[in-house]
């Protein structure tokens, strides 16, 4: 059995990459705080809100108990919204920065370990444009992305030559419900929805990613829609 860990994977671009590895005869477990506990056909979904420790302890703790190391792991689970640096409130930033950024420390340093223990394994971040440009509006999601650009790269370092694999995937706006409140369509210098890139299309370059030869490491894809205003 190959298995994957899909995080964040109710909805949006974790669904689609979920549903992606599943359909490429992958076992893949699903985390998110709004799922509950259960299993079908090649399928686990676990609840597990990844900016809580102990979640992410209950969880992981399952995973290889019941399941094994797995081959892949995709953090992706994460939060949005535009605000400027005065209106983005302390508890703003902290929750922002506790699911985007810690979440995803904590998810990878419960699983990269067993896998460099192993020898094998593949761990896919999710990134955004955000992690390589500055927009207005973005300060506390920016810092969570340049954030997790940072701890790709020396997670990438501590893994060097142990097997273990690791790739940035870093797509420009994709059309999912976390726009829904900031209704691009009506607003100047915005790529409209109908312009951007969809869920699946990251997850087939999560999935191209991940079944490249072993002798092939892709360090980092960056997806950008063909038709693009410079605003996001």
């Amino acid at each position: 059995m190959t298995l994957a860990v899909v995080t964040g994977a109710s909805r949006g671009i974790g669904l689609a990459v979920a549903d992606a590895l599943r359909a490429a005869s992958f076992h893949v477990v699903r985390l998110a705080r709004s799922l509950t506990d259960g299993s079908a056909d090649r399928q686990t979904d676990l609840r597990c809100d990844v900016s809580d420790a102990a979640q992410v302890e209950r969880v992981v703790t399952k995973v290889l108990a019941e399941l094994g190391v797995p081959d892949v792991v995709v953090n992706n689970a994460g939060m949005f919204f535009i605000k400027r640096l005065e209106e983005t409130s302390p508890q703003d930033f902290a929750e922002l920065i506790a699911v985007n950024l810690t979440g995803l420390f904590l998810v990878a340093r419960a699983f990269v370990p067993v896998m460099v223990q192993r020898g094998s394994g593949h761990l896919v971040t999710i990134g955004s444009i955000s992690d390589h440009v500055a927009f207005s509006g973005s300060t506390a999601y920016a810092a969570s992305k340049f954030g997790i650009r940072g701890m790709h790269e020396v997670i990438r370092a501590e893994t060097a030559k142990s097997g273990v694999r690791t790739t940035l995937v870093s797509p420009g706006p994709v059309d999912t419900d976390i726009w829904d409140s900031v209704d691009p369509d009506s607003k100047p210098g915005f790529t409209k929805r109908k312009d951007m890139l969809r869920a699946e299309d990251v997850a087939e370059a999560v999935v191209w990613a991940v079944t490249r030869p072993p002798t092939v490491d892709v360090t980092e894809i960056r997806l950008q829609p063909t038709v693009y205003s410079p605003r996001g």
